[in-house]
């Protein structure tokens, strides 16, 4: 659920505390004037002020800092916001966070500047219902220069006011709209964010969707009520007075989300998910960073060679390819004025199509787009995989994308770049269909709990398709690009690697989707490099764990 944000203590100060008077008591008319000149008087010619230019002294970020801080703690709203570069927006979030977050009094401290940057621990009192309640945090603000007033001013962004705060979002205390909510996981356990907190972000989007559905009554809470449109839930910053939480059961599996999460935290920057194919369930979802935005669920990747699992099963219903028969890998193949190539530009002489998809051989997939009408593929991922239909899985989710493309970018769409996006829920649920034979939309919550419809696709995997494509996956994890991550693996599994290239980055995103009887995982290791040396081991470690 959402929670309360931790006290910090800010580093050597360099002013001492800015007053503690009552930002609710103060009235401030004044505006303040930015350049400091007055007008001339009887037959004086104007003077003509140049205006000052360059980064801020030292001096001048020192002086401003601590006349803004000082004013805002004086509750002096129209003078605090006369010494920002956007003095309207800076005089409506200080009043707000007077009349609409009741911050009765607050006393800020200035700690050591950092070039034009200086952090201030916010000591606050909050009023509501006649509790007064201490609230303490940190933020900082930078220093800027006027280009019109040539005066240092303070660049002025919503976060200066709470560092979590963001354009549109509102800071408030009164009741909280929505009951807090005690998640579980499917077996009755009780899911903290202290315990897994990858899932903060999940668990607040929980309360947010079902906090009314679940039986609790609401608290009064200090929080963020995010801007309209925004896919990031509210927050609560601090509670006043406890609410009663409902119950709301997942399907997470705590013991599987502890594993995943330790996976992902191996990396600085990494996403995977894991699903039950029978059914659709959710079983972990993890994402490092821990606090940060929900990749695994709301990532819009181009999912590169994975892909080949969607590309091979249209190829295989087309007649144009299949397990055992000749396939050309060639090094090269151009097609819509693109020349494509394989990795390091190797071939297979005499190939089959099996060899192609456990090596990864792009040339044997887009030799085949001059074949394929230009929706082929969209068809193929949205009617069989589920791919870009309305997923409600009981939070935000992007639910992929392949759209329908033409000469070059369509040859690019075969290998998982051009226009497709995906995330690895997107992914797990491809594997997952593989396993399982129909798609089974990926859902945190059942739909039994507010009877909303799962999407559905138009038909499963045709039987023969279904076999050869857990036979191509069989043989890419035992002997082809996802071997080494799969080593030791038993029973029914398959694997694909996928390397997407991405503009502007010195190593590609790496990509592994695998499944192992009824689980199956996808895992995305931004700029990690080949698939199967970052996303794989992350992926082995959930299924070796399920």
């Amino acid at each position: 659920m959402r929670s309360g944000a931790r006290a910090a203590v800010i580093g050597a100060v360099f002013a001492a505390m800015v007053g503690v008077a009552g930002c609710g008591g103060g009235q401030d008319g004044s505006t303040g004037s930015k350049d400091g000149s007055g007008a001339g008087s009887g037959d004086d010619k104007p003077v003509v002020k140049k205006v000052k230019t360059g980064p801020p002294s030292a001096a001048e970020v020192k002086a401003t800092a601590r006349d803004f801080l000082a004013a805002w703690s004086a509750g002096e709203a129209g003078k605090a916001a006369a010494l920002t570069d956007d003095e309207k927006a800076a005089a409506a979030a200080l009043t707000a966070y007077r009349d609409k977050a009741h911050i009765g009094k607050v006393a800020l401290a200035a700690g050591q500047r950092t070039g034009r940057t200086v952090p201030f621990t916010v000591n606050a009192r909050i009023s509501y219902g006649g509790r007064q309640v201490p609230w303490t945090y940190e933020s900082a603000l930078t220093i800027t220069r006027d280009k019109t007033t040539g005066a240092a001013v303070v660049d002025w962004k919503p976060s200066v006011v709470h560092p979590k705060l963001r354009a549109g979002d509102a800071l408030k205390t009164g009741p909280a709209g929505t009951p807090p909510v005690k998640a579980v996981d499917r077996d009755g356990a009780e899911l903290r964010a202290a315990d897994h907190p990858t899932l903060k972000a999940i668990l607040d989007g929980l309360r947010e969707r079902y906090g009314k559905k679940a039986g609790g009554t609401a608290g009064v809470e200090t929080w963020i009520s995010r801007a309209k449109g925004s896919k990031t839930p509210d927050e609560t910053l601090k509670v006043l007075t406890k609410g009663k939480p409902g119950t709301l059961r997942t399907t997470i599996d705590a013991k599987l989300q502890t594993t995943a999460e330790r996976a992902v935290s191996k990396r600085s920057k990494a996403a995977v998910v894991a699903i039950k194919p029978s059914t659709g369930e959710v079983l972990a979802v993890a994402n490092s960073p821990a606090q940060g935005f929900n990749t695994a669920f709301q990532g819009s990747y181009a999912p590169g060679s994975t892909m080949k699992v969607i590309t091979s099963a249209l190829l295989i219903d087309k007649g144009l390819a299949g397990y055992g028969k000749p396939h050309p890998c060639p090094k090269y193949f151009s097609y819509g004025g693109w020349k494509f190539q394989n990795d390091d530009k190797f071939e297979i002489k005499g190939g089959r199509f099996e060899q192609s998809f456990a090596r990864s051989c792009n040339t044997a997939f887009i030799s085949q787009a001059p074949k394929l009408a230009d929706d082929d593929l969209t068809k193929e991922a949205r009617d069989v995989f589920g791919i870009g239909l309305n997923w409600k899985t009981g939070i935000s989710s992007f639910d992929g994308a392949v759209p329908v493309q033409s000469a070059a970018s369509k040859g690019a769409s075969l290998i998982g770049q051009g226009g497709v996006r995906m995330n690895p829920l997107n992914m797990a649920s491809v594997s997952a269909t593989v396993a399982s034979g129909v798609f089974r939309q990926p859902y945190l919550v059942s739909p039994q709990v507010d009877g909303r419809t799962l999407a559905k696709a138009a038909r499963g995997l045709k039987p023969g398709t279904r076999q050869q494509l857990k036979s191509l996956m069989k043989l890419t994890a035992t002997s082809g690009t996802a071997a080494q991550a799969m080593s030791g693996m038993s029973g029914d599994f398959g694997a694909k690697t996928g390397s997407a290239e991405v503009d502007g980055q010195k190593e590609p995103n790496g990509w592994f989707t695998a499944y192992r009887g009824d689980l199956a995982a996808a895992a995305v290791v931004p700029q990690g490099g080949h698939g199967g040396d970052s996303a794989g081991p992350i992926v082995a470690s959930v299924l070796r764990a399920g």
